[in-house]
C-alpha cells in the first residue's frame, strides 16, 4: 500500500483529518519561517489528539543540535526529517546523538541530482525527494512544484523514499504511477489557503494516492 504523509499539520483540523484518512506520517514544521511552522507546544498539543496513528515527524531545515533537544522535550517525535543543506556527516551526526531514524530530503530537478543518493544512503533512514524550489522560494519545500516524476522511474533509490512536490489530489495517481514512488508527501497541495489545511483536500488525496 502506497505510504502517504501528510506535511505542515498545524491546526487541530488539519491534524484530525490527517489521523482520520489513514495517513502514515504526520510532519510537523520546525522552521519559522514557513507559513506552516509550529512551535514545540503547540505540536505537542495537536499529538496529543490522537494516541498513535501516524509516525510524527519533525521537519527541520540547518537545525542546531539546541532546536531539536528543545522539540523533542515537548513532543515524541518517531522520525527527524532534515530538509537543509546538511552533509552526510551532519546527518550522522543527528542521527547517533538524538537515537531517533532520520529522512533526508534532495531537491531533484535533473538526474544528475540523483547522484547524492549514494553519498546519504549509509547514513539516512529514508528520502525524500522534492522539486528543487524555483527560483526567487525563500522555503526549501511546500513551493507547489513537481519535478519530472520520469526520472527516478526504473531507478533502484537505496532506501525507502517518499515523492514529494506539487503533489495534490488531483496528480498523485499519475505522479506514482509515473516515478514508481512506493509513497508520497503533500503540503501545499491539500491547503485551502497558503498554510491552512482543508481536511476535505487531504481525505481526497490519501483516497486518490491508494486508488480509492
Amino acid at each position: 500500500m502506497t505510504l502517504v504523509k501528510i506535511c505542515g499539520v498545524n491546526d487541530a483540523a488539519g491534524f484530525d483529518a490527517a489521523v482520520a484518512a489513514g495517513a502514515d506520517l504526520l510532519g510537523f514544521v520546525f522552521y519559522p519561517p514557513s507559513p506552516r511552522a509550529v512551535t514545540p507546544a503547540v505540536a505537542a498539543g495537536l499529538s496529543a489528539r490522537a494516541e498513535g496513528g501516524p509516525l510524527r515527524t519533525g521537519l527541520f531545515v540547518d537545525p542546531e543540535d539546541a532546536l531539536i533537544e528543545a522539540v523533542l522535550a515537548a513532543v515524541r517525535l518517531d522520525l527527524i526529517q532534515l530538509h537543509g543543506a546538511e552533509d552526510p556527516a551532519r546527518v550522522a551526526a543527528i542521527k547517533a546523538r538524538f537515537g531517533l531514524p532520520v529522512m533526508k530530503a534532495l531537491g531533484i530537478a535533473t538526474p544528475g541530482d540523483l547522484a547524492a543518493l549514494a553519498d546519504f544512503a549509509p547514513v539516512t533512514d529514508r528520502f525524500l525527494l522534492d522539486a528543487k524550489p524555483p527560483p526567487g522560494a525563500t522555503l526549501p519545500g511546500g513551493n507547489a512544484a513537481p519535478f519530472d516524476w520520469r526520472l527516478t522511474a526504473g531507478r533502484v533509490i537505496p532506501r525507502p523514499w517518499l515523492l514529494a512536490g506539487g503533489l495534490t489530489p488531483e496528480s498523485v495517481a499519475e505522479a506514482l504511477r509515473q516515478s514508481g514512488a512506493p509513497g508520497v508527501d503533500v503540503s501545499s497541495g491539500v491547503e485551502k489557503a497558503r498554510g491552512v489545511k482543508d481536511p476535505a483536500r487531504i481525505a481526497a488525496f490519501v483516497a486518490a494516492a491508494r486508488g480509492g
